[in-house]
């Protein structure tokens, strides 16, 4: 008889091939060519605030958070730069609009990367051999940053409005005047809030050229739509193989951005998953309270990061076929539950003790899994059925 293998791939299937890109480094973080989608976020503090900034930093660090960028709007925020990229985990990414200063003092102050906005900064193009010069000295990268609502007013007058043709240009043509000086250590993005609009922009500039992409639907909203516009347009490009670092841009707290960011990946399997809940959505078969048991073991796995799959399953039709498939299951009914382990049921409790068993039968498995050095991910939970 054929094995049937059983649980969570070791490798996950490619969608799709990884467009080549240019391989830049932020810091220690590369970004293009191999290196694998970085997720990215910014501070919401004032950076001149460093104790506040460093704090939200090591917040986003502890959620999984690979590159940073915080803001500077002000002199007060450059002369913060130097000790925050100084003392950050991660690597830091001076965010500049309207003032060119900054992005020497920027480059100054150690950031790993300056990301400047053209269409926000007077007279930019004349600014740009003195920027790639101090940025060639330093090894500093530059990310173009096109956003659809400062967008040049030339390119605005040419289409008429912030067109996917408009957002590409704009990107390629700031590109042009940096290579004119020699340098190309640079990464695009073309933000819209459309991600109909964004998405075409992306793939005009993957068509393009070879720089690396950092994707981001901006002004995204709330977290609920902008998880929802941000997923839609990331897992349209990245199924493509366009993409090699992503923000997602959300009116919430920036550990969320993280969060939504990361299991976007792993969801099309660019990064390890970590566990992984999976439960039955709403539905007149079940026979036991799958929220109330979804949330619970949720709760009771709260930083278990290897990547292990458990199935809360509340029916008899499609129960036992997810708890076998999963690393850990439950198929419950009447007033009941039977428990699997790597495809096999190793007992049946009442339902009271569906949770306390499958908390201690997931704790066995991770023991398992961290002795036989199997690598961890970032925890995910998912919801499904």
């Amino acid at each position: 008889m054929t094995a049937i293998s059983l649980g969570m791939p070791d490798v996950p299937v490619k969608l799709a091939e990884r467009r080549r890109s240019r391989k830049i480094h932020v810091g220690p973080v590369a970004v293009g060519g191999d290196a694998p989608v970085s997720v990215q976020s910014m501070t919401t503090t004032k950076t001149s605030d460093i104790g506040a900034t460093l704090q939200q930093i090591a917040e986003l660090t502890a959620s999984g958070c690979q590159i940073v960028r915080v803001a500077c709007p002000t002199q007060d925020d450059a002369e913060a730069l130097s000790t925050i990229a100084r003392k950050s985990q991660i690597p830091v990414i001076a965010d500049i609009h309207f003032q060119p200063k900054y992005v020497f003092q920027a480059i100054d102050a150690g950031c790993a990367a300056v990301r400047v906005n053209p269409g926000n900064i007077k007279q930019f193009d004349d600014k740009v051999k003195e920027i790639a010069d101090a940025a060639n000295a330093a090894r500093t990268p530059i990310r173009i940053g096109v956003n659809a609502g400062s967008l040049d007013k030339r390119l605005l007058e040419k289409y008429g409005k912030a067109t996917p043709e408009a957002l590409a240009e704009s990107a390629l043509w700031e590109c042009s005047l940096f290579e004119e000086h020699g340098f190309r250590d640079l990464k695009i993005s073309v933000k819209h809030n459309d991600p109909v609009v964004m998405v075409n922009a992306y793939r005009l500039l993957a068509q393009q050229c070879d720089y690396p992409l950092h994707l981001g639907v901006t002004e995204a909203g709330p977290a609920f739509q902008g998880t929802i516009k941000s997923s839609v347009a990331f897992g349209a490009l990245l199924s493509e193989g366009i993409g090699d670092t992503i923000r997602v841009s959300l009116s919430a707290p920036p550990v969320e951005e993280v969060k939504v960011g990361t299991q976007i990946l792993e969801s099309l399997g660019l990064r390890q998953r970590g566990l992984e809940i999976v439960s039955c959505p709403s539905c007149g078969r079940a026979q036991v309270d799958v929220y109330k048991l979804a949330d619970e073991v949720t709760a009771g796995l709260d930083g278990m990061d290897v990547p292990l799959r458990v199935a809360v399953m509340g029916c008899v039709v499609n129960g036992p076929g997810e708890a076998r498939e999963a690393d850990l299951g439950v198929a419950s009914g009447n007033g009941k539950g039977q428990i699997f382990v790597k495809g096999e049921v190793i007992r049946t409790v009442p339902e009271a003790k569906i949770v306390e068993t499958l908390i201690d039968e997931a704790q066995k498995l991770a023991e398992q899994m961290e002795k036989d050095g199997v690598a961890s991910g970032e925890p995910q939970v998912a919801v499904g059925g």
